[in-house]
């Protein structure tokens, strides 16, 4: 019986090696956190924000989507000559074994009407969809978060309803990967 539970403990210890990674390819790409903030108003969108951990090859983030909201686009802030505003992405790189972040004041979701059953439980069910070979989907719950209230310093939430979107106010459909359509 012994050489049977010394074979047992080698395979157990063998399989659980591979836990987190690729079966000795590298790190696996994955959403690693994330958290929506709802907008300041039921009328604004929300925002949202992650961070990606990249796989052992560089890849895009095309497109994420809710099947539980009305429509979800990736925007860039961006600052030029004084003036702040947002543009469409349309796409992000994800550097193998690096980190893609979308994060207050740079590379951000905007996220119209999420059902309020979501809002109610707290959690909002995303899909992200990658441009490896099989187009990657994965899916992550990004925590929802109420808007701060006026005064709070902590600058997260941003006023999109008063910033230039570099064309994609009320035509966002137009020349921008709407992918809550797809």
């Amino acid at each position: 019986m012994k050489p049977f539970a010394i074979t047992a403990l080698a395979a157990a210890a063998l399989s659980l090696s591979g836990c987190g990674e690729n079966l000795g390819q590298g790190p696996v790409l994955h959403v690693a956190s994330g958290y929506i903030e709802m907008g300041a108003t039921p009328d604004r969108p929300a925002a949202g924000y992650f961070t990606i951990k990249g796989g052992p090859r560089d890849v895009e983030l095309m497109a994420v989507s809710s099947d539980l909201a009305q429509r979800v686009e990736m925007h860039e802030t961006v600052k030029e000559n004084g003036i702040v505003s947002m543009k469409p992405l349309r796409s992000a790189p994800v550097p193998a074994k690096g980190e893609l972040e979308f994060k207050p004041g740079g590379r951000h979701l905007m996220i119209w009407n999420i059902n309020g059953a979501a809002v109610r439980a707290g959690k909002l069910p995303m899909i992200f969809v990658f441009s490896n070979n099989n187009n990657e989907r994965i899916l992550f719950d990004l925590t929802i978060r109420q808007a701060p209230q006026r005064g709070d310093s902590s600058g997260a939430a941003m006023d999109h309803g008063a910033m230039d979107m570099g064309g994609a106010g009320k035509a966002a459909g137009e020349g921008t990967a709407d992918a809550a359509k797809k």
